[in-house]
């Protein structure tokens, strides 16, 4: 009988400890901040469209020095970083592509991401970037609001004479010819919300549309220190859901409302700050080159939930796509 209760209370013992260390380790997760698994970098916010809705205005010119940048995306990828975006403003805008360029080169040749891509309007891509620089890229976004060129000038996507379709066009073929990932950018609005697009996507074959509601963001597309005003642009759900419901037909649809949306990306500005928008506007961490990753990111604002739930996670390798080139 004593046998049994000195076994029963080492049993109690075991459990208490075992508690007491999952709850530990749950503290330590909460308080350390999430994985930075899919990071989108804003490194400059100089563009050379005017979209009437930007929520990354062109509201500094700075960029850091390339060599800092390979600093932060280092520290990012020991952090446990798997992906990284690269994103502007337009990121061809700085150096003519070669700065974005070698950027990605680094990241999959020495820090040798999963994945590496980039979100650009398409209209400063060249041949030869993708001669010299795209082996290393794995998905190209093209952003594109509407099939019709005059919806497009009126929202702002274009620059002088610039037909925005043509450079589309032009950067898919490219992206076939040199076994880079295609993909489309779509922000749906009051100017396109009413168009079928269907037909156009399923032409050029991207791997993903990716389809955004409007977002109204403080200090960048709203309120009185705004350099755009986007109140005008914006839709309801129930608007946003019958342009989906359009489409639903189109393979490749991925849609994404404000509140899928909104705090569901880890967001580095030109600084390298982790930008929380939870506020409904952008606050910014200190930067990850003063304070490191893992302090930098607990006010990043991110739900790591919402991420998974909105499919975060994917097939964002080139090497794992069975993709005909």
């Amino acid at each position: 009988m004593m046998e049994f209760g000195v076994m029963f209370g080492s049993v109690i013992v075991l459990c208490v400890l075992a508690i007491i260390a999952f709850l530990s380790m749950k503290f330590l997760q909460k308080n350390s901040g999430p994985k930075p698994l899919s990071v989108n970098y804003h490194f400059t916010r100089q563009c050379n469209y005017q979209c009437g809705f930007c929520f990354h205005t062109a509201k500094t010119s700075f960029v850091l020095p390339i060599s800092e940048a390979k600093r932060g995306l280092k520290m990012l990828k020991e952090a446990g970083m798997k992906k990284i975006n690269f994103s502007g403003g337009e990121p061809f805008i700085k150096d003519d592509g070669q700065y974005v360029g070698k950027l990605v080169r680094y990241c999959k040749q020495s820090l040798k991401l999963p994945s590496v891509t980039i979100v650009s309007n398409g209209s400063l891509i060249t041949e030869d970037w993708f001669q010299e620089f795209g082996e290393f890229l794995d998905i190209l976004a093209i952003s594109c609001d509407s099939f019709d060129e005059p919806t497009n000038r009126v929202i702002g996507r274009h620059q002088n004479k610039k037909h925005h379709l043509s450079s589309l066009t032009c950067v898919r073929d490219w992206c076939k010819e040199y076994r880079v990932a295609f993909k489309i950018n779509t922000v749906v609005n009051t100017h396109n919300c009413d168009e079928d697009m269907s037909q156009e996507i399923l032409d050029l074959d991207p791997v993903r549309w990716k389809v955004f509601q409007c977002l109204l963001i403080g200090g960048e597309n709203t309120g009185p220190d705004a350099i755009r005003h986007a109140e005008s642009f914006v839709i309801s759900e129930e608007m946003f859901e019958k342009f989906v419901q359009r489409h639903k037909s189109v393979p490749q649809l991925v849609p994404e409302s404000n509140t899928a949306m909104k705090d569901s990306y880890l967001i580095l500005d030109e600084y390298m700050r982790f930008l929380d928008c939870t506020k409904g506007k952008k606050d910014p961490s200190k930067s990850i080159l003063d304070v490191g990753v893992q302090e930098a990111i607990k006010f990043s604002g991110f739900d790591e939930a919402m991420f998974k739930k909105r499919g975060g996670r994917y097939v964002w390798s080139k090497a794992d796509m069975k993709l005909d080139w």
